[in-house]
């Protein structure tokens, strides 16, 4: 599937091999990026989330590439859906988003380019731990109402600069974001979006998290 977006590039379908599983996911690669932007997925959420669809929309008209990959199957997530279980499991999100990184580092196209991470909820938790495991290749993480805590010992050893952005209602999230940020060595930075709760539904909240994403990667992905 090829789809052409004026001033964004095209974007296509591509499946990526992770650990005896196809992933699929939707590649934009503006002509002339600086940077790519891979999205990990939160709770209950896909590569067709408005939310994340727009966001990835704005970086590339920033000249930022992006993937948004689904980093559980079909069937994955029909199971997920009754258990909630799948979306938790963060060492497999982390090993299939490391899949899916190694995969850029290796394609014609993206292979020279700088690797930013966007997480949302528990695929924030996934990003720093993949973060953590490949530090050479991972320029920048994003986290956008997500779970760092979930990343555990991970965060100990997150070199990528991270900035995490939580909504001002999001009491709960913003303590646990707090919390795991002294853990992490890093560069970093917390935004609070005021007046936001988890899912940035709120007018204009959402604008902000794309807008502080943006400036983010521009600064942190320069090639």
């Amino acid at each position: 599937m090829n789809r052409s977006m004026e001033g964004e590039g095209e974007e296509r379908l591509v499946r990526i091999g992770a650990g005896g599983v196809t992933l699929e996911g939707n590649l934009s690669l503006p002509k002339g990026a600086s940077g790519i932007v891979l999205f990990a997925h939160g709770s209950g959420s896909s590569r067709h989330s408005p939310r994340n669809r727009y966001v990835a929309r704005l970086l590339n008209q920033a000249n930022l590439a992006t993937l948004l990959v689904d980093l559980l199957t079909s069937d994955e997530e029909t199971i997920d859906l009754r258990t909630g279980h799948l979306r938790f499991d963060i060492e497999l999100l982390a090993e299939r988003l490391i899949s899916v990184t190694d995969w850029l580092t290796q394609q014609r196209d993206t292979r020279r380019l700088r690797i930013g991470y966007f997480g949302a909820s528990t695929g924030a938790g996934a990003a720093l731990v993949a973060a953590a495991e490949r530090p050479d290749v991972v320029g920048a993480v994003v986290s956008r109402g997500g779970r760092p805590d979930l990343a555990g010992a991970a965060l100990a050893r997150v070199r990528a600069p991270t900035l995490l952005i939580v909504g001002g209602n999001d009491r709960r999230v913003l303590e646990l974001n707090r919390v795991a940020r002294l853990r992490m060595p890093c560069p970093s930075e917390i935004d609070v979006v005021p007046g936001a709760t988890h899912l940035f539904e709120e007018p204009g909240t959402l604008e902000e998290v794309a807008r502080l994403a943006t400036e983010w990667f521009d600064r942190k992905l320069q090639t």
